[in-house]
């Protein structure tokens, strides 16, 4: 066994060892040969596909391989023409796939880099932040509050250090982490010296050397088992449907007309290419590339707004969202925590003072001040910014405090604990959130120094933290009680003296209404969950203007059933004094009541609910572990940020529903038609080549419809994909240009038209109203009024130009066209505009009757 697999059984020397290492960590030259040997850092491979892979897949598809199969064979027949036709057509389809996915994946890669994660490493002895990916075994890694834990590691160092590794060992609670040798059977959850990859500091610091990376970390081997992979978002979910309910009716339609044409003696050869053909034309097969472009330009236009997307698929659902779920502190309110005053037990303020002994030998409140201060300057975990703003607020003289020892705040016990020796005197002296300071206070000091029985006080105390609340102020509680040892424990935080309160405040950010309201009018349901009180949730929430709160504690919410909780979620619009697992219960409840969930957290509690959330959103400025966690990060925590991009998502999502609708309207409308008549004809209505070249021709201008304009009802309520509406759009809109092509079909059979005559006239026929139609059914309003984007219409035109002049050139012989007598084009024509006339008044028809409807 390579001992290395049993690193914490070893010591920290013998681990630097075997690594190849030092405390001082790696040189930057051994670190590039380490990454070339070891790969990069991740659980996935980097699918930075080359570009002739990229080219490659975009042949991949059975229809596509057998069709070129069918061809080459058909050149050992002697039937070379056609062959390279159609082999020449489909590489150019292949090419415009190839280079729209190309481009999406260039820009996606571009807007990844600003979002990475980043660790902290020593290289040449000097600290440096590297992207996660680019840590390799021996690399030498700091670790504080909120960092991911880039690899597996030993620890070296370690102050105080707390990790999460729920999501490796199911653990609920942080486990303590400290430097060691371990026995070599001791079991995953048992090993206090080693850190794993998946898992974050709650607090604390360390220094660690890692061990394993990527794929040889436990988690890695974990993913490897399990093959994890992303979840589906509910708009890829739809177009799979849409995907398998197209391959049932193509199936069955290409089966259907090879056997009668066989049945009707006609060459097999030309049956199979022709049913081959006919299948092209059926599939969408640009809308793997078309869902990519117009993900990648959304992405890109949102980038521009300052939103990064790390998921593309997130798009869709962010377009979607209808129900949005924000924390207070820096989204709604300013986000710069200030102190207001420290208030004794007896509800007194405290005054200026200008030195330690002058706040000694005042009043009670000032000491509160003091030991709130003596704490937050000495904590060495959980960075934030209340402990900031106490230091901030007034400085004291504290060079005759010895700190001894030290508990972290976590998110659990919601308090912070530091041991002071002054003198002969040892002192703990707490400070949290006032529940859970009360809840280990046995007596409470009053203005004139004495202790009393905090039994009777309870509920005056808590009136006064209300009191305090509802006047927009967040109380903590500050605590002490004298000790008699060096050290001390989490479980000795007990029988303490309750000394007072510090109050807070964070004012509403200045516009947050007017943001508040342009989210309702966009149809988003906004809802604050915060582990503050409900008074001063209610305060903040009365300010912003947000109408009727309907508050739900954390208390209240523990003791409904989940079935309750998810009728009480969708009326409630503030949860208050919220613990950090009961965030996540909150947004699976509101995602079983049938809405699109979006989170906004930055904190390292809120990993959980930003992976429960159909959209999470973090924050650049945010802890490493919720911004690996979030689908999308805001470069800024603004809300009109987040504004412009759900509208951004929303115009990615309908343009790329757009694609689908024309796929199921004229286009599978004159393949089904072609079909149809084929039975009839005593010759093919157009030939294989013929047939790939109208789709070729049909697809182009659907390329530009990442680019298009969005009507704005279409962004004013978040949509969902529709598999119903999608097929009642198709059974309408394809019947409607079926009808149209049996009349070309009789109209170019009236006119005498030979062969080469009626396929010239199909084919005409066919892509001028596939073509047109499509500015007809991007839009919900008249053709008149919805102007289509600047590139579709010029590609419109141009595939209407190209199209009829096709038949006048060299080409045309090739191709089995020739040009037609004015009286046919005429004929044409007419038909063209009265199909689009009447697409026109069926869509009228059609959207007052079948409805898109919004969430």
């Amino acid at each position: 066994m390579n001992p290395q697999s049993t690193f914490w059984s070893l010591s920290k020397d013998q681990v630097l060892q075997q690594t190849h290492s030092t405390i001082s960590g790696l040189s930057r030259q051994d670190a590039r040969q380490r990454l070339s040997e070891y790969g990069a850092n991740s659980l996935k491979e980097k699918h930075k596909s080359s570009a002739l892979m990229l080219l490659l897949n975009q042949f991949k598809s059975p229809i596509i391989l057998i069709l070129i199969f069918a061809a080459v064979l058909s050149i050992f027949l002697q039937d070379v023409a056609d062959a390279i036709i159609i082999l020449t057509i489909v590489l150019i389809s292949g090419l415009l796939g190839f280079w729209q996915e190309q481009g999406a994946s260039n820009a996606v890669e571009k807007l990844l880099a600003l979002v990475q994660v980043k660790a902290t490493v020593l290289r040449d002895g000097q600290s440096q932040e590297i992207p996660n990916e680019e840590v390799v075994p021996g690399d030498i890694v700091l670790l504080s509050a909120g960092k991911n834990i880039p690899g597996d590691c030993l620890v070296l160092e370690s102050k105080d250090l707390s990790v999460d590794e729920a999501a490796l060992t199911g653990e609920t609670y942080p486990v303590d982490k400290l430097s060691g040798i371990l026995p070599t059977g001791t079991g995953l959850s048992q090993r206090t010296n080693s850190l794993y990859m998946g898992t974050n500091v709650i607090s604390g610091t360390a220094k660690a050397v890692v061990v394993h990376t990527g794929k040889e970390t436990e988690f890695g081997k974990v993913s490897e088992r399990l093959k994890l992979r992303p979840s589906e978002t509910e708009f890829e979910r739809g177009l799979g449907k849409f995907g398998y309910f197209l391959m049932e009716v193509t199936l069955i339609l290409v089966v259907l007309i090879f056997v009668a044409n066989v049945y009707l003696h006609r060459p097999v050869l030309e049956s199979f290419l022709f049913s081959l053909a006919l299948a092209v034309g059926l599939t969408p097969q640009l809308l793997p590339a078309i869902v990519s472009v117009n993900l990648a330009r959304g992405a890109k236009k949102m980038a521009k707004k300052q939103v990064i997307v790390k998921r593309l698929p997130a798009i869709e659902n962010f377009g979607s969202m209808n129900v949005f779920c924000t924390d207070k502190t820096g989204t709604l309110t300013e986000g710069e925590v200030k102190i207001h005053s420290a208030i004794d037990a007896e509800g007194q303020e405290s005054v200026g003072v200008a030195s330690l002994r002058d706040a000694a030998r005042t009043t009670q409140a000032n000491r509160v001040l003091l030991y709130a201060y003596l704490n937050a300057a000495c904590e060495s975990g959980y960075v934030n910014a209340i402990d900031a703003a106490i230091r901030e607020y007034k400085k004291f003289d504290i060079s005759s405090y010895q700190k001894l020892d030290e508990v972290p705040y976590d998110f659990n016990r919601k308090r912070l604990s530091i041991l002071f020796k002054q003198e002969s005197t040892h002192l703990i002296v707490t400070k949290g959130a006032l529940k859970n300071i009360l809840d280990v206070c046995s007596t409470v000091e009053t203005a004139d120094g004495k202790t009393i029985d905090i039994v009777d006080q309870r509920q005056k105390l808590h009136q006064q933290a209300e009191d305090l609340g509802s006047k927009g102020f967040r109380a903590l509680g500050v605590a002490y009680r004298d000790f008699n040892q060096d050290s001390f424990s989490k479980d000795d935080e007990t029988n303490m003296t309750f000394l007072g309160y510090l109050t807070l405040f964070d004012p509403p950010k200045a516009g947050i209404a007017d943001t508040l309201k342009e989210l309702q009018l966009l149809g988003i349901t906004p809802k604050m969950i915060t582990g503050d009180s409900k008074a001063v949730a209610m305060s903040i929430i009365q300010q912003i203007g947000l109408p009727e709160p309907k508050a739900l504690t954390g208390s209240e919410l523990e003791k409904l059933s989940d079935e309750a909780l998810m009728h009480r979620v969708q009326n409630t619009n503030v949860f208050a004094e919220v613990e950090p697992n009961q965030k996540e219960r909150i947004i699976i409840a509101l995602k079983k009541a049938g809405n699109v969930v979006g989170y906004l957290g930055d904190g390292i509690n809120d990993a959980s609910a930003l992976h429960a959330a159909d959209v999470g959103i973090s924050v650049e400025s945010a802890v490493d572990v919720a911004k690996e966690a979030a689908d999308i990060v805001l470069m800024a925590k603004d809300l009109n940020v987040l504004v412009e991009g759900v509208k951004e998502g929303r115009v990615t999502f309908a343009n790329t529903l757009k694609y689908v609708f024309m796929a199921t309207s004229a286009n599978f409308g004159n393949m089904f038609s072609m079909a149809g008549i084929s039975l009839f004809l005593p010759f093919l209505p157009l030939l294989p080549s013929q047939i790939l070249l109208t789709n070729l021709l049909t697809d182009f201008p659907e390329l530009t419809i990442a680019t298009d304009r969005v009507d704005k009802e279409l962004v004013n309520k978040p949509r969902r994909m529709d598999i119903k509406f999608i097929r009642n759009f198709m059974i309408v809109f394809g019947l409607l240009s079926s009808v149209f092509d049996y009349l070309t079909f009789g109209a170019l059979l009236l006119l005498n038209a030979q062969p080469e005559q009626f396929r010239t006239g199909w084919f005409l026929e066919s892509v001028i109203s596939a073509s047109l139609v499509v500015l007809v059914v991007r839009t919900r309003q008249s053709i008149l009024n919805s102007k289509p984007g600047k590139y579709l219409l010029m590609a419109t035109l141009a595939t209407i130009g190209l199209t009829i002049i096709i038949p006048w050139t060299p080409l045309a012989t090739l191709l089995g066209f020739q040009p037609l007598p004015l009286s046919f084009m005429l004929v044409l024509g007419a038909i063209v505009v009265f199909y689009i006339i009447a697409a026109e008044n069926v869509k009228r028809v059609f959207y007052s009757y079948v409805k898109f409807q919004p969430l």
